[in-house]
């Protein structure tokens, strides 16, 4: 068990099980650095409020196997289809890298998981994508019985797109896709929601459509139960869940980021 980083300084009892579940699938133990790195995260998430809302998440960087980073911080461990995902694909400090054809994970966390006015969605980029074509980052779009996106993507233009249980993805746009950065959405009421990209939040109104019960996909989009779009994005990290406060946990994950890559030797 893992539940000292020093004789002074205990885990976080959610820290302390991750960590233990991280190290027992690397077969080896975590640097004490990377160990604080994960344990500051955890209880900085409990001080913002946002720890609850996450209902699924992975942080894909910090351990130092595949198969470590893909243990889930909370909820389901993703599918890694047919393992496309291979550890060459991974970077300790950088994330796991996609290809923009074949290799996504299956988030196993439904798109009605949580409530149709109460969700979010966040990943993030830690090196740019490379292609020109539209790519999704992580999401569900669902056409029926209705049209609904709940999506990060990136357009062929080189722009964010962002939807929450949005009834349409035409717009709305953040700022450019091609830098290391934290992108949200957030949904807390039925008449708009709000997209985080390059620090700053956007609320755009757009009443809320419903869902209909399929799994999100990263490293691509869910397009009524087949895969589209992805991409060769490299990420490290992502969120699925309730509403949030999406400037809070943008301070924290890039901070996790940062702190594994100084820790990392």
């Amino acid at each position: 068990m893992s539940w000292l980083i020093t004789p002074n300084q205990k885990l976080d009892p959610d820290a302390a099980i991750y960590i233990d579940r991280v190290q027992a699938a690397d077969g080896q133990s975590l640097e004490t650095p990377v160990q604080s790195a994960l344990n500051t995260f955890v209880v900085g998430c409990k001080a913002d409020g946002t720890w609850n809302a996450i209902k699924a998440s992975c942080i894909l960087a910090g351990a130092r196997t595949l198969a470590g980073a893909l243990v889930p911080l909370v909820g389901a461990a993703p599918t890694n289809p047919a393992n496309v995902f291979v550890q060459a694909d991974y970077n300790r400090k950088s994330g796991l890298i996609g290809n923009g054809s074949t290799k996504y994970l299956i988030s196993n966390f439904l798109d009605n998981g949580v409530g149709q006015n109460n969700i979010s969605l966040s990943c993030y980029q830690s090196s740019a994508r490379t292609a020109t074509a539209t790519e999704g980052l992580i999401g569900v779009i669902t056409t029926t019985p209705s049209f609904s996106a709940t999506v990060l993507q990136a357009t062929s233009g080189g722009l964010v797109a962002g939807y929450s249980r949005a009834p349409s993805d035409n717009n709305p746009f953040g700022g450019s896709i091609t830098s290391a950065k934290f992108i949200g959405v957030s949904r807390s009421t039925s008449g708009s929601y709000v997209l985080r990209d390059n620090s700053n939040n956007t609320t755009f109104s757009q009443t809320s459509a419903s869902s209909v019960g399929i799994n999100f996909y990263v490293f691509a989009r869910n397009n009524n139960n087949a895969l589209s779009i992805p991409t060769n994005a490299r990420l490290a990290f992502y969120s699925i869940g309730e509403s949030l406060d999406l400037a809070l946990l943008d301070t924290r994950v890039t901070a996790l980021i940062n702190a594994l890559t100084a820790a990392i030797p």
